[in-house]
């Protein structure tokens, strides 16, 4: 490591003042960040730690019947708090890496940094979930833009997360055994207009909806519907893990797994 500061402000307004210094960062749980400035990676004067505001920790239900996320809360707090009003999101956060992770990882930091194989995109695209931060409030649709990119501007953060609650849901991942992180997961979600498809650990462009199992699933909401159906391998992410072509199978069967699940 090397020598930094770091800030521990206990309100949104006094972490976004901190984050305006030159070359500071902020700190959520820490799961991807510190692994990366022990690596020299990233190299910030200084961390602002989000850990200790009391506005942006806890679970909620929203007066419109969303469950609402404060962007500070960890993953295991999440898996307790929405099992009974949000099973699918629960399950989910409930699977992410291990207890040690679960209990230090934030919702928040997950989709700040937007791996193309984390879990919270697949649930928060998959849910048409809304972003709010400091400044304003994004569309799930619109807030992921690449691998490790989104619509997050210089200095947001991201203070709620308010997830619509689905008739029925389940995530389902094929892990990679070293890392935890999914292989590919699929996170089925289906509302009164419509389902929605989200694709997690597959494609080189980060999470994604898979359109024609939308539109299939929507007159059918069986494994069956999905039959005929299949994801082009061009795109996909291919390492020592699996090919592209494995990828684009396992999309298939792990949403037909998961719409399984979730009825």
């Amino acid at each position: 490591m090397y020598a930094f500061e770091i800030e521990r402000p206990s309100t949104i307004a006094d972490a976004v003042k901190a984050l305006k210094d030159e070359d500071a960062q902020a700190l959520g749980g820490g799961q991807t960040l510190i692994p990366t400035l022990k690596a020299r990676l990233a190299m910030p004067s200084a961390l602002v730690s989000l850990s200790g505001i009391g506005e942006m920790q806890g679970v909620c239900i929203g007066d419109d019947g969303a469950v609402c996320v404060g962007g500070a809360t960890n993953h295991a707090t999440v898996a307790k708090e929405t099992a009974s009003s949000f099973p699918g999101l629960s399950g989910l956060a409930g699977n992410i890496g291990d207890p040690a992770v679960r209990n230090r990882g934030t919702v928040g930091g997950s989709l700040a940094n937007n791996d193309p194989s984390a879990c919270y995109p697949a649930a928060a695209l998959g849910s048409g979930a809304t972003i709010i931060t400091n400044a304003r409030e994004i569309a799930a649709d619109d807030y992921f833009q690449g691998m490790f990119e989104t619509a997050l501007d210089e200095g947001e953060v991201i203070t709620e997360v308010r997830f619509p609650v689905p008739e029925k849901s389940h995530y389902e991942k094929f892990v990679q055994p070293a890392s935890r992180f999914a292989l590919v997961g699929v996170f089925v979600a289906k509302y009164a207009d419509g389902v929605r498809v989200a694709v997690t650990g597959a494609s080189e462009n980060g999470v994604f909806r898979w359109s024609e199992a939308e539109a299939a699933l929507s007159t059918d909401f069986s494994a069956s519907a999905l039959d005929g159906l299949s994801v082009s391998a061009d795109g996909m992410i291919a390492d020592l893990h699996g090919s592209s072509e494995y990828r684009a199978h396992l999309v298939k069967v792990m949403t037909g797994r998961a719409v399984t699940a979730a009825s």
